[in-house]
């Protein structure tokens, strides 16, 4: 069984995970460490962070 192409690249989930507040448990542990909350609200900024730069290209 093949894995897929990661859809965020890591810089960017790190840049996220710094916004939100939770980078110092991903360094610590790795993505795994995260709570679901966490990947959840990671998820949604992501989204947030990709309508603007659809409705702004600039």
């Amino acid at each position: 069984m093949s894995r897929r192409k990661p859809v965020m690249s890591e810089r960017l989930k790190y840049e996220l995970a710094q916004e939100l507040g939770f980078a110092d448990v991903v360094d610590r542990e790795g993505w795994g460490g995260i709570t679901t909350r966490d990947a959840g609200n990671l998820v949604r900024a992501a989204i947030e962070r990709a309508e603007r730069k659809m409705a702004n290209p600039r």
